[in-house]
């Protein structure tokens, strides 16, 4: 049986859901919306249950918008799903999704490979990663590396040097590039006029 567009699952949703902080969520509504998948070619080993999906890839789930080459989509014998993007050539698989907390915040990141483990929750951008939130269009926060590791549930991330996940001496440096906060100024209180005397 073909699977539809609309009931496929991604878990890789789950890593989008979360900012680099852990402090804000993504568009919760999203959970509930269909999953859309454009490509130019889909393969479905029921057998390995495994879905891939090739050539200019992209797939929508309400805020979420994923582009890569190459998406393949895992579910083991215990029904948790692996999901791993694929950069085309000399480009990079790329995610963006509305957050919660906010009528106009997001989350952004790309690298040439990203994987997702449904089971342990954990996301890693594999050369070239780099993640960031924004306030509209104000990147508010960002970091870049070779490796980002993302846990939803301890709500901790790392980056480092080298593609293995491991940071190597000489292997080049991380940036993370945090934008002060700025709280709105406080209302100045009206000046008052002093009665004029009769």
């Amino acid at each position: 049986m073909k699977p539809t567009f609309s009931t496929l699952s991604l878990p890789l949703l789950t890593v989008l859901l979360m900012s680099l902080s852990g402090l804000a969520h993504a568009e919760k509504a999203d959970t509930e919306k269909p999953t859309r998948i454009e490509a130019e070619q889909m393969v479905y080993d029921d057998v390995h249950q495994m879905k891939t999906f090739t050539g200019n890839v992209v797939l929508t789930r309400g805020t979420l918008l994923i582009k890569a080459g190459k998406v393949v989509l895992t579910t083991d014998p215990s029904g948790y799903e692996l999901a791993i993007l694929y950069a085309a050539p000399g480009q990079l698989a790329s995610f963006r999704q509305k957050r919660d907390g906010g009528p106009d915040l997001w989350i952004e990141g790309r690298a040439e490979r990203i994987e997702y483990s449904e089971k342990t929750e954990i996301s890693k951008l594999f050369t070239r990663a780099h993640m960031q939130r924004m306030d509209g269009t104000k990147v508010t926060d960002e970091v870049n590396g070779e490796f980002i590791s993302y846990d939803s549930r301890a709500e901790f991330y790392s980056v480092n040097n080298s593609n293995t996940g491991e940071s190597k001496p000489g292997g080049g440096r991380i940036t993370a590039i945090i934008q002060p906060r700025v709280d709105s100024p406080a209302p100045t209180p009206a000046a008052s006029t002093p009665a004029k005397g009769k």
